[in-house]
């Protein structure tokens, strides 16, 4: 049997255990009444009254006991139960200080332990209630006997309430020693269980967005509504991943594999991209979904990440040669920006927090066109980052599933790497446009090319602009 305590904590404590403590306050209060019925005199109502009041406690005791258990095991109102035994119990508490004719010592303890057992159950209002029920039961036993308010000690009847009061704060002394460890090892229980959910909420973290993540653990699944963002998708893979894994050992493709796929995780982390997922030796990465700073910096992040892992990979090509991987891995990246949709899709069985639309799809594909080492974006994503990314006008590309070609751009660097080994000149101005490529300048064509832009200069400085 369990009390109410018990199944919220998850210990199991013996119900009864705290239904000892109204027998000995009606115990101390008997045996006080007792003591103090003078039981050589004659017999008369004044000798009657104490002795059937001690009986009444007896009764009342075995009476409240089964109330309480009662109460507890249908579960009715048990706290409401207590509540109003508790009343009871001061009310026939007063009415036996009343009859022990307010003895000093006595009434002290009797009153003594109502306010104890008040305190130590209850509230504030708890005690008020207690001791106005204590109140009550003093008039109450005032009607059926005038007290003659003695102020003599009786050892007797002192020995008596003092023997009682000491037994009950024995008792509830071992009974909170009893409370106390079980509240140890309920808190020890409960560390262990803290540790081990952190744990399980630290792997979990590694499977899911971290959107999906944070909603999950903070149980706030009913914010991941499906709904159209401006996003920046990536998409990486390796080439000719297919015929690397059947040259490979099983041991030794896991072990690259998984190495190069951490490597890219922490890169994306480092620059606050969502992984959205992992299929075989591909990536896919989400900037803009959790955590965005606007749709430029989000298509900025990303494509420095990009930048950063194709530096990466290129530092892994040598560890992977000295590993004896003799065959280069080769990585192409596809970017672009654009409304898709983001939501929790799946059956009611198995679901899935992911991104979809076109834009997504033009990712993907813009990843298959690319060349390996090579980093194909969209116009969308050109637009936003084109100031702070040099990029190379790759032209209009076919894609499958789109009816109309694609702009593409090749990422060459971020501007401020370039610096004084800067190979591509971009700019733009209303009126002006200007795309110089070092790399695929012919010697024959360096005069011409030449010519034309001391000309442009020439022109430009002599010509009034109003």
């Amino acid at each position: 049997m369990q009390d109410q305590s018990g199944e919220n904590s998850g210990r199991t404590i013996d119900s009864r255990y705290l239904h000892y403590f109204r027998p000995l306050i009606c115990f101390v209060a008997a045996a006080t009444l007792a003591s103090a019925v003078n039981w050589s005199s004659t017999w008369n109502p004044d000798k009657l009254i104490p002795i059937g009041m001690a009986v009444l406690l007896l009764v009342y005791t075995a009476i409240a006991y089964q109330i309480s258990v009662k109460a507890s095991a249908d579960s009715v109102s048990p706290s409401r139960t207590q509540q109003v035994l508790s009343f009871a119990d001061a009310a026939l508490v007063g009415v036996a200080i009343d009859l022990v004719d307010f003895n000093l010592l006595p009434s002290l303890m009797l009153a003594a332990l109502i306010q104890f057992k008040a305190l130590t159950e209850g509230s504030l209002r708890h005690w008020l209630e207690q001791n106005t029920s204590l109140l009550a039961g003093m008039a109450a036993g005032y009607l059926i006997h005038k007290p003659t308010f003695t102020t003599s000690v009786n050892l007797t009847v002192s020995a008596a309430s003092l023997i009682g009061v000491f037994t009950y704060v024995f008792a509830y002394t071992l009974y909170t020693r009893k409370q106390i460890n079980q509240l140890k090892e309920a808190n020890h229980t409960l560390i262990q269980d803290q540790r081990t959910s952190k744990m399980r909420t630290y792997k979990l973290s590694k499977y899911l967005p971290q959107r999906l993540w944070r909603a999950v653990t903070t149980g706030r699944e009913g914010e991941l509504v499906t709904e159209r963002k401006l996003l920046t998708v990536f998409f990486s893979d390796i080439k000719d991943f297919s015929q690397l894994t059947e040259e490979l050992e099983a041991e030794t493709f896991t072990q690259l594999l998984n190495n190069y796929l951490s490597e890219m995780a922490r890169i994306a982390g480092q620059y606050g991209g969502t992984i959205d997922k992992f299929i075989g030796d591909a990536v896919m990465v989400v900037f803009g979904d959790d955590d965005s700073k606007g749709p430029k910096s989000d298509a900025l992040r990303c494509v420095a990440m990009a930048l950063a892992m194709r530096k990466r990979v290129r530092e892994m090509k040598q560890e992977w040669y000295n590993k004896g991987i003799s065959r280069p891995l080769q990585v192409r990246m596809g970017i672009n920006t654009g409304y898709c949709t983001v939501g929790i899709f799946g059956t009611a069985n198995y679901q899935s927090y992911t991104v979809m639309g076109t834009h997504v799809n033009l990712a993907a594909r813009l990843e298959g066109a690319a060349q390996p080492g090579e980093i194909l974006i969209s116009h969308e994503t050109w637009a936003m980052i084109k100031h702070s990314v040099m990029c190379r006008d790759k032209g209009h590309i076919t894609v499958k599933g789109f009816s109309s070609p694609v702009k593409v751009y090749q990422v060459t660097d971020l501007r401020k790497n370039l610096g004084g080994q800067q190979s591509y000149l971009e700019d733009h101005a209303p009126g002006f446009s200007m795309h110089l490529d070092l790399d695929k300048i012919r010697n024959y064509d360096k005069e011409r090319v030449l010519q034309t832009l001391e000309k442009a200069a020439s022109t430009l400085k002599s010509k009034v602009i109003i």
